[in-house]
């Protein structure tokens, strides 16, 4: 089978096109890979940055959609189209899941949409319903609005029956967040403090989405409603912000951390539970996939520079 490799943490360039036997699927469930999501911990992982260092070389590829060559559990039968999280061996022709991380593809969703669909969606969700606690009625801010993730939240912020609203760096990445389903949005640059309680009666925003970091959650904090949650997803603008617990306390407000995979090791079947809150919102059409790019196999290298250069909107996925 075809692959893209990892021999040297360099980063994105370190990615080389290779022929390698097809995995062993043991205990997991063997997939004919249509489309692989490329993710933040691809890149992460192409310069030894993220939590799980793999042994070198291997291929990275963290989501997968495509069609079961074989499997021990009886869930899925050769054919069946599904998606899946791997978390290495996803940029390949063949890959290997966990079969308690594979479910079938939903209706509606196509091959490029389900290959990028896990890891945003299920994040977004856990973020959003179980640790911010975002409710109907309740009043969402999204940064990073136009990326993979958050598009991801703007919509699952409007399943929840939440109004939705985005913070983005230009004008065309506002459209997209819009285009996703936001009732409006900001520049990052603007103040949208004030632009966010002038939408509000100067209430603020009762959640925050917040995968940037930095300067961005030091001012997140200032636009909370009373009793507002902001909610941690990561640090793309790369500095780690630290915290004086004390504007929690006069303010009454919350700093919630939503680490999705560490969760699912502690608690393995909210990944069902997340999948079947999901459905509906795509039936219902509150949630349909922005892809931002589709890019074969050879150009995985490129995938990987777009998310780093922060070229993307919505989700990038591979045509294996």
């Amino acid at each position: 089978m075809r692959a893209q490799q990892i021999s040297e943490l360099t980063g994105p360039g370190a990615l080389k096109l290779v022929e390698l036997s097809d995995p062993d699927p043991g205990g997991g469930v063997l997939i004919d890979v249509v489309s692989a999501g490329v993710s933040f911990p691809d890149l992460l992982m192409s310069r030894g940055l993220y939590q799980t260092k793999p042994p070198r070389p291997f291929v990275p590829g963290v989501e997968v959609a495509g069609t079961v060559l074989s499997s021990t559990s009886p869930e899925f039968e050769p054919g069946d189209p599904v998606m899946a999280v791997t978390m290495i061996g996803g940029f390949a022709e063949v890959a290997v899941a966990p079969p308690e991380l594979t479910v079938p593809i939903p209706l509606g969703l196509s091959m490029d949409a389900a290959g990028g669909f896990i890891l945003n969606y299920h994040t977004a969700y856990f973020a959003l319903a179980r640790r911010a606690r975002l409710g109907e009625g309740q009043t969402l801010l999204v940064h990073g609005a136009a990326g993979g993730v958050g598009t991801a939240a703007i919509q699952v912020g409007r399943g929840l029956g939440a109004r939705v609203f985005g913070v983005a760096s230009s004008a065309a990445k506002r459209e997209v967040a819009i285009a996703a389903g936001a009732e409006d949005a900001v520049d990052s640059s603007a103040d949208w403090n004030a632009w966010i309680r002038d939408r509000t009666d100067g209430r603020g925003a009762d959640v925050i989405f917040d995968p940037v970091g930095g300067d961005r959650f030091d001012a997140s904090l200032r636009a909370l409603a009373p009793e507002g949650r902001l909610v941690v997803i990561g640090f793309t603008e790369g500095r780690i912000p630290t915290l004086q617990v004390n504007r929690l306390l006069f303010r009454n407000v919350e700093v919630v951390g939503a680490a999705w995979g560490a969760f699912l090791a502690a608690e393995p079947q909210f990944f069902a539970t997340a999948e079947a809150e999901l459905e509906p919102m795509i039936q219902q059409g509150a949630v349909a996939p922005v892809i931002g790019a589709t890019l074969p196999l050879e150009r995985a290298a490129d995938a990987l520079r777009m998310l780093e250069n922060r070229e993307a909107t919505g989700k990038i996925v591979l045509a294996i």
